[in-house]
């Protein structure tokens, strides 16, 4: 077993500098981290990658950020390995949290913001979303199938960023 170590140790090049890795060292480490990610994020939630919500978007940025040192070897191997495990459970634990309490999932997730009803817009709301009238009839005809606003019961700003549409 102590000769297996050695030679993964070798071949992955664990106790060399990282300006010293060589490109299959760095290459090895790739296909690891990128096989070990993907059970993360199996672990994680399929939600993780599907939804584009900032609560979604800071644990792929950060896992990103954090899994790439494993490659290039600016942080140990297995420990940075062992940190992105953590920041998906953490991750789950938060959705988990936040499926048992409406508080925490607003702090988390946001809350929908509504910027039309009964086709009058709040224009306050438009604004502090940053949704201009341009915004709002482009995703009018494309997601609502609309060409009109007085059609429209109500429009949202979703948690991830969406405008839905609820016609009359």
């Amino acid at each position: 077993m102590n000769a297996f170590w050695n030679s993964f140790e070798t071949l992955v090049g664990l106790s060399v500098e990282p300006k010293d890795l060589t490109f299959v060292q760095i290459s090895l480490r790739g296909i690891i981290v990128f096989l070990a990610t993907l059970i993360m994020v199996r672990l994680g939630h399929k939600r993780s990658l599907a939804r584009k919500t900032p609560f979604d978007a800071v644990l792929l940025v950060i896992l990103a950020a954090v899994l790439s040192r494993a490659i290039n070897g600016s942080a140990p191997f297995f420990p940075t390995l062992g940190g992105g495990v953590v920041l998906v459970l953490l991750h789950r634990l938060f959705a988990y949290l936040a499926y048992h309490s409406h508080r925490f999932g607003i702090l988390v997730k946001g809350a929908p913001d509504t910027i039309v009803r009964e086709g009058e817009c709040d224009f306050p709301m438009m604004r502090r979303n940053h949704v201009s009238m341009h915004d709002l009839e482009e995703d009018m005809r494309l997601h609502g199938h609309l060409d009109d606003l007085s059609k429209v019961r109500l429009a949202r700003v979703e948690r991830s960023g969406d405008i839905s549409f609820i016609k009359k």
